[in-house]
This record gives C-alpha cells, sequence and structure tokens, in this order.
C-alpha cells in the first residue's frame, strides 16, 4: 500500500510565495510594456527629411487635384499611379518618423527649425526610393506634354537657368532617372545640381507634375545628401 507524500507547512508557504512573485513579475513588465512612450514623430518644421516627404507629398496630391478638375483621356492612368506614388511616400515618412500624411506644397517658408536633424538616415539607413517602386504598383506613363498654360518655362533657351527659388524634392516614382514638370513638355532635358554638395544630374522629363521640376526615385537619389528629401539650394537649366 503506497504511501501519500503531503507538503509541510513551511514548503507550502515557500511555493505559495515563489508563485506570487512570478506572477508579479509578468504583471510588472506587462504594466511597463503597456506603459512604455511611443516614439515622438517629427513635423516638416522639425526635420529636413520630414519636409521633403511632406512636399512631395503635397505636389502628388496637387497634381491629382488637378488631374480631377481638368480631366483627359490619360487622367484615371495617371490618378491612378499617383494614389501609389502617395502611398510609398506614407510608408517612408513613418520608417523616418515623421507624421504620416503630412502635406506642404512646394514649401519654402517652413524650413526645419532644427537642422542637426538633417544627417539622420530615413528609417534607420533607408535610402530615398531606392529600387523599389510605389507600392510595388508603379504603372508604367506614357510620355507627356505641359498644359499649355503652364508651358511659359518651355520656351526658355537651351543653356538658361529656370525655375528660379524653387526647392527640388522627389516624385516618389520608380524606373530610370528621369524628371516630370508643369512648366516644360515631355522630351525636354533639364540639368539639376545641388549646391549643397555640387552633384547634378542631366534628365529628360516625362511626364506632367505639380512642380517646376520633381526627379523621380533614382534621379534624386543621383543629387541627394545622405537623409534628406529635399534640395533647396538647387540650379536648374535647361539643356535640350
Amino acid at each position: 500500500m503506497s504511501r501519500r507524500r503531503t507538503l509541510g507547512p513551511k514548503k507550502k508557504i515557500a511555493l505559495l510565495v515563489s508563485a506570487m512573485t512570478v506572477a508579479g513579475g509578468g504583471a510588472f513588465v506587462m504594466a511597463s510594456t503597456s506603459n512604455a512612450t511611443p516614439p515622438a514623430t517629427k513635423s516638416a518644421a522639425e526635420s529636413t527629411a520630414c519636409l521633403g516627404l511632406a512636399t512631395a507629398l503635397g505636389n502628388n496630391e496637387k497634381f491629382i487635384a488637378d488631374q480631377k478638375a481638368n480631366p483627359d483621356a490619360q487622367s484615371e492612368a495617371r490618378i491612378a499611379n499617383r494614389e501609389a506614388v502617395i502611398e510609398e511616400i506614407k510608408r517612408k515618412q513613418e520608417a523616418s518618423g515623421c507624421a504620416v500624411g503630412e502635406s506642404a506644397q512646394d514649401s519654402q517658408t517652413a524650413q526645419p527649425s532644427q537642422p542637426a536633424q538633417d544627417g539622420e538616415q530615413a528609417g534607420g539607413g533607408e535610402q530615398a526610393g531606392g529600387a523599389e517602386e510605389a507600392g510595388g504598383a508603379q504603372a508604367s506613363q506614357p510620355a507627356e506634354s505641359a498644359p499649355a498654360e503652364n508651358a511659359g518655362g518651355g520656351a526658355a533657351a537651351s543653356g538658361q537657368q529656370v525655375c528660379n527659388g524653387s526647392t527640388v524634392t522627389l516624385s516618389g516614382e520608380g524606373g530610370a532617372p528621369a524628371a516630370s514638370s508643369n512648366q516644360f513638355p515631355a522630351g525636354t532635358k533639364l540639368k539639376v545640381t545641388n549646391l549643397d554638395n555640387n552633384k547634378s544630374t542631366t534628365v529628360e522629363v516625362t511626364s506632367v507634375s505639380g512642380s517646376c521640376v520633381l526627379l523621380n526615385n533614382a534621379a534624386f537619389e543621383q543629387v541627394r545628401e545622405a537623409g534628406k528629401f529635399l534640395i533647396r539650394r538647387a540650379v536648374i537649366e535647361k539643356v535640350g
């Protein structure tokens, strides 16, 4: 006949104390996790990277609004393309710690109040645009001509400096280096020089945008400074 072992009062108390300690520790960990302060987001006024992304977002939103106000046979495809680009820009804003959805159109007055943040890499080192395309669904855009009412810049002579005072940012579009513009027709060649690092690129206008000149991801990578999505000191020349 087997003997049933029983725990003495001291062992029972020790086990009870151990269980309470484990439970209390788990509750402390859960409370600490739930009360953790989320990382603060930065606005366009606080970071050059955020300002560049907000400007890119605003330019794409303006382009969509213009297409809806003055639609043509290709407007639906253009709008779908830019909506995908906007979603990609929002992902970059989130990865960069910026306010997601913040928009600024061709902002030249809301300059960052903390220049020291300029060197931050977006998303912990992610390069702007890179090889990825907007939402993985970059639509192929046919060559387009700038609207007649915006064609004034197209009359500039070859070699002439244009878009004076304009900042330059990225459109968020993928593909080979190219530009979009509301001043120059498709086929125009523009040379963009970043005066902050003396890098330049010569690109062809392939589509219409809501700004004098926007560079796509590949072209912007050729002239950008690390961690920045906006070129505030740029020289733009019509070269062809």
